[in-house]
């Protein structure tokens, strides 16, 4: 006779069951994930940020040093774009104010406070905060040190009129459209992507919109793109600090 079968420790797992535990086990990709921007910075990041960084110091030096970048200003400015397009004005005047610090600001922490809301955390509002701080801090220190004149109030053809008493450079329209912008998309959760490409079209465009006008100096806007993407660029190794505000902020009465 066949002695009764002995029934296993464990019971059999068929393949949807055996899928399904293998499918619980946490990835090493999930094991690590981590919020979007949080250091440590990639290399391809921090490539970036010396690239950016040098590009920033050579167009401060062709400025300071009277170079070929000043005669390209003057070659513009002597353009007049606007008189040559003169039916472009009344959009592109409008449209500039998308890259005003106040406006733009104003519209950015409306829509985070609402995401802050939602999540029930305060750092979509700190990291615009701390952006916002640093870029009004690196871009006023420059444009007081270098005192530019802008090109509606220049006084000598070929001068790159440093010195002067003016607030022009870098253009805080542009860096100001780099930055505000660039945070929302870099706070995305989906669509980060098309959040970026938005932003930089965005940005893009407020720096050429500078030019068309005659407010800007191309050097100023230049400086400014990258003045802007350098806040941008330093934001991951700002993480820290933006997590020590957030759960001292947390521990207050009300939170």
């Amino acid at each position: 006779m066949q002695a009764p079968s002995t029934p296993a420790p464990y019971p059999d797992q068929g393949p949807e069951q055996l899928t399904t535990t293998h499918r619980e086990r946490p990835s090493p990709e999930r094991a690590h994930h981590r919020e979007p921007g949080w250091p440590p910075m990639s290399r391809r990041q921090a490539a970036l940020l010396a690239v950016t960084c040098a590009a920033y110091l050579l167009v401060l030096a062709g400025v300071l040093l009277n170079t070929a970048l000043v005669d390209l200003d003057w070659s513009v400015r002597l353009f007049r774009p606007y008189e040559h397009w003169p039916s472009l004005e009344p959009l592109l005047d409008t449209w500039v104010v998308a890259g005003q610090r106040g406006p733009s600001a104003i519209a950015a922490f409306v829509w985070l406070g609402w995401r802050a809301h939602r999540l029930g955390r305060l750092r979509p509002l700190l990291v615009m905060a701390v952006a916002l701080l640093l870029l009004n801090v690196t871009v006023g220190a420059v444009k007081i040190v270098t005192g530019r004149l802008g090109p509606h109030y220049a006084q000598y053809v070929g001068s790159p009129e440093l010195f002067s008493g003016g607030t022009i450079f870098p253009s805080g329209h542009t860096a100001n459209a780099v930055v505000t912008w660039g945070v929302l998309a870099y706070l995305a959760v989906r669509w980060r992507r098309t959040g970026a490409v938005i932003a930089a079209a965005t940005a893009c465009s407020i720096g050429l919109t500078t030019l068309y006008l005659g407010t800007h100096w191309v050097t100023d806007v230049l400086a400014g793109w990258a003045a802007g993407l350098l806040v941008l660029l330093s934001l991951p190794l700002l993480e820290p600090l933006v997590v020590a505000a957030e759960q001292r902020l947390s521990r207050r009465p009300g939170h």
